[in-house]
């Protein structure tokens, strides 16, 4: 398998792994009425884990998206 396939299955799955956790960050905020100042303390730290880890792979993310544009330049 090249390098590039690699990357671009790396780049998919981190995508998709990205979509589901802001999919329940979102289904987190919509059951406080969009307002983190209606969450319990439980869920205020299950809302900064879901969004560090959502933050990790947004980094990973571009991370591959910048190497895709060093290669073509």
């Amino acid at each position: 398998m090249s390098d590039d396939l690699t990357q671009a299955q790396l780049y998919q799955k981190l995508v998709l792994a990205y979509e589901e956790l802001d999919k329940k960050i979102d289904a987190l905020m919509e059951s406080v009425g969009g307002h983190t100042e209606n969450m319990s303390p439980r869920d205020v730290q299950l809302y900064r884990q879901l969004a560090g880890e959502r933050d990790e792979l947004y980094n990973q993310i571009k991370e591959i998206e910048a190497g895709w544009l060093n290669d073509e330049q």
